[in-house]
């Protein structure tokens, strides 16, 4: 004999979406780890040109320095007395990372050798220089 249709077992069939999230939760951690964060220093800086220059991908710490003979660190602008102390806090953190140098064209070159001098002493020696390629806006 058949069951009528009122007395079948009336369980609700669903969709789990349980291992759903679990998989949009793993891309989300493997996107966050894998994503390449770029820092910038805080100021537009108009870069000289360079016919040697090239592209670097690893800068982990970048300081502008601007025309009028600001120095620039995260979005704050620093003293030259404290860019050992900001350089050796960031280094701290990425001791493998880059320092990268971004000087205005305009800008005295002793400031910038003070600033290399400020990186060097802080125990940076992976330092680069910004520079664009004639010709091109990178």
């Amino acid at each position: 004999m058949r069951p009528s249709h009122t007395q079948r077992d009336s369980t609700d069939v669903g969709v789990n979406l349980t291992p759903l999230i679990d998989m949009v939760f793993i891309l989300l951690i493997f996107f966050l780890v894998t994503a390449s964060f770029t820092k910038e220093s805080g100021i537009d800086v108009d870069r000289p040109s360079a016919e040697t220059a090239n592209r670097q991908e690893r800068g982990n710490l970048v300081i502008a320095i601007s025309q009028n003979g600001e120095i620039w660190i995260d979005n704050n602008q620093v003293d030259i007395r404290s860019v050992r102390a900001h350089v050796q806090r960031l280094h701290a953190q990425n001791p493998e990372g880059t320092v990268i140098i971004t000087a205005d064209k305009q800008s005295r070159s002793g400031l910038m050798v003070d600033v290399m001098d400020q990186v060097r002493l802080a125990g940076v020696s992976n330092i680069a220089i910004a520079a664009k390629r004639p010709g091109t806006g990178n």
